[in-house]
């Protein structure tokens, strides 16, 4: 038997093979094909229960199928496989399409639309009632005939240059090694980054040490090493990732642009981001460019001064391969503060640890390690959730923390089953960190560890939803709502009562010292504008190309981004560099962040709001955690985002919040 035909609660990884793929989901697109023309045949009188709730659940056993199938491709990938994947891409996307494109499943929607009981719904039934109706109209369901087959065809090209897209990034990113057999050219890099560059060479079968693409690997080179050269070689190999002949991604992107606009157009928008962003908190590109542009505003003279006084620290005009090494000497010498002396307080399983029961606490849950599960890699782990209160299975995740040659970069967390009211969950959180050495744990920066509890964040979002409508469950929420559950469980890595709970020296036990920990805190605003610059230049050039780029004005799409993002610089970019050709957040997806970017930023300043209560009222007080898993992570989007963070805070929120806590406001 098939196993991607009935997938259980526990997976079957161990079992599912590239062989099952094709016949599996196309299997699995037939059977949907067929509830969905259940629910279009006619049927009197059109009820909700005939029409709206079978529509919710008409392709859970294909969303779950493929789901697993395009995971396994991101952590698991081999020729094999990524054929198999790319095979049945098209298949997928058509059937996709055509869900909202058909003719006959629209008009039982509108049937029921019209109907005295759908003017009678409430709460989250007239919600999906309300969200359905549009879903359909902004997928082309008043399009013609004729319309509808262009437009079906516009998401399959666009499924498949997205694709590409992706496999570039992760080929161009593996293609790439820098081989060093002379020991003098690694001073500056700290033992930790050295010792992994020497197990990255072993594992290859190399002398010396090996450096990569991958982000632990990278970081350390551009923060510590003091060999300029090398700096500057693994930048540029870095910036212009997936534009070589093999991996060129620069056709892809023209490609993507061009689809998305003529999609805009067939749907009546003036451009992509009018059409992504009409069902998100910010409405409209327009007032996601004005929120941007006031947040540059706010940040640019904090942003001129703290890149003066790093040249001035220098002594010296500085490319973009120096800005990381001088701010890192830079910030040692005001603050006396390395970040690698917080590595040995920051064992991975000391973090997880912490992170189960700083949650518990906050939250009522309680996370156990089961063994025993089939899993796609021996180092993943797997663990269950479960409310303290009444032991009832919240739900259960999947865990893989390390980089491999076949894993796609980054970090991200995703779901494969989504229960009930009363049924459990299934989701994952995955990672690229720094992997254990020798008999040492995994040992992680104090950034690392923002990001696991940045995805776990998301994970919980998923696991304690309660809705009963799984189109509207756990984080299939606005994209500009969707980072408040992560970027918040960031704020406890920085506050004494959370590190005390999983910051212990791997070998001693003790917590971090107190002089530490305050400088730790001191250097936290080092360079904030900067931090805000970097993250509104992708939120800017997303914006402007999704908005305004225009191939036949503008011309080559790089040098025009390109330009965009150089305001945002601290140093001028060479003429190489081409960051959108590798920028997954935007082009390995038909949607994705695409016009979205803005979002993160967006939702930094509902975070720093919200957890301004929780310090207000006790960064554990139970009430307050309690209360944000009711209104926020309970909620999914059962309810208008303005509405739920209404509900938690008593009012709309405050960006004067986040500027306060990156030290750029009053």
């Amino acid at each position: 038997m098939n196993p991607l035909h009935f997938i259980p609660f526990a997976i079957p990884f161990d079992q599912i093979r590239a062989e099952h793929v094709r016949d599996g989901i196309r299997q699995l697109i037939a059977e949907a094909k067929e509830r969905i023309e259940q629910i279009a045949a006619p049927a009197e009188p059109r009820t909700y229960a005939n029409t709206l709730l079978p529509l919710d659940r008409a392709t859970e056993p294909l969303d779950v199928a493929l789901g697993v199938v395009r995971h396994l491709e991101s952590v698991a990938t081999y020729p094999e496989l990524r054929e198999a994947f790319n095979d049945i891409q098209d298949d997928a996307t058509a059937f996709y399409s055509s869900v909202r494109l058909h003719d006959g499943l629209w008009q039982a929607v509108k049937s029921f639309e019209s109907t005295g009981d759908a003017k009678l719904l409430k709460g989250v039934d007239a919600r999906y009632l309300k969200k359905t109706v549009d879903a359909f109209r902004l997928s082309g369901a008043d399009l013609d005939p004729e319309g509808k087959k262009k437009l079906a065809g516009l998401d399959i090209e666009l499924a498949q240059v997205t694709t590409k897209f992706s496999e570039n990034v992760l080929d161009a990113t593996n293609a790439w090694e820098l081989l060093v057999d002379d020991e003098t050219k690694l001073k500056g890099l700290p033992p930790s980054a050295i010792a992994a560059a020497r197990q990255s060479a072993e594992s290859k079968g190399h002398p010396g040490w090996r450096f990569t693409l991958q982000q632990p690997s990278y970081v350390a080179v551009m923060t510590y090493l003091d060999d300029r050269a090398i700096r500057e070689l693994l930048y540029r190999a870095y910036a212009a990732r997936a534009t070589d002949e093999k991996f060129d991604n620069r056709a892809n992107v023209v490609k993507i642009f061009q689809l998305r606009a003529e999609k805009a157009r067939m749907l009546g928008f003036t451009n992509f981001a009018d059409l992504v962003l009409i069902d998100r908190m910010a409405k409209t590109g327009a007032a996601a460019q004005a929120f941007l542009d006031d947040l540059e505003a706010k940040t640019q003279p904090y942003f001129a001064t703290e890149n003066a006084q790093l040249e001035a620290f220098a002594q010296q005009p500085l490319e973009p391969w120096d800005i990381a090494y001088y701010a890192e000497k830079q910030r040692v010498a005001l603050y006396n503060f390395d970040e690698e002396e917080l590595r040995p307080y920051f064992a991975l399983p000391s973090v997880i640890e912490g992170m189960f029961a700083l949650t518990g606490k906050l939250f009522g849950i309680e996370v156990k390690e089961r063994s025993g599960i089939p899993a796609w890699d021996a180092s993943v782990k797997y663990y269950d959730i479960f409310d303290q209160s009444t032991r009832a299975h919240l739900g259960s995740f999947y865990s893989d923390m390390y980089p491999r040659e076949n894993k796609r970069g980054g970090a991200w967390m995703d779901s494969f089953l989504t229960g009930m009211p009363g049924q459990p969950h299934l989701g994952l959180i995955c990672g690229n960190l720094t992997p254990p050495i020798g008999d040492d744990p995994a040992l992680l920066t104090h950034r690392d560890v923002e990001t696991l509890f940045h995805e776990f964040g998301h994970l919980l979002h998923h696991i304690l939803t309660n809705v009963p409508i799984r189109d509207l469950a756990g984080t299939s929420v606005a994209w500009d709502f969707v980072e408040l559950p992560s970027q918040i469980m960031e704020n406890w890595c920085w506050e004494k009562e959370g590190l005390d709970l999983f910051a212990r020296h791997y070998k001693t036990g003790e917590t971090i010292p107190a002089g530490l920990l305050d400088k730790m805190k001191r250097a936290r605003t080092y360079r904030a504008a900067n931090g805000q610059m970097r993250q509104l230049s992708f939120g800017a050039v997303d914006l402007a190309l999704h908005t305004r780029y225009d191939a036949a004005r503008d011309g080559d799409v790089i040098a025009w981004s390109r330009a965009i993002l150089q305001r945002f610089s601290a140093a001028t970019f060479p003429d190489d560099h081409a960051m959108i050709a590798s920028f997954t957040h935007l082009f390995a997806n038909p949607t994705g962040y695409a016009a979205g970017y803005y979002s993160y930023k967006w939702a930094e300043v509902l975070d720093a709001d919200a957890f301004s209560r929780f310090q207000k009222e006790g960064v554990f007080n139970e009430s307050t955690g309690r209360a944000f898993r009711e209104n926020i992570l309970s909620k999914g989007d059962s309810d208008d985002p303005a509405a739920l963070f209404r509900a938690f805070m008593g009012r709309d929120p405050d960006a004067q919040a986040l500027l306060k806590r990156s030290g750029l406001g009053a």
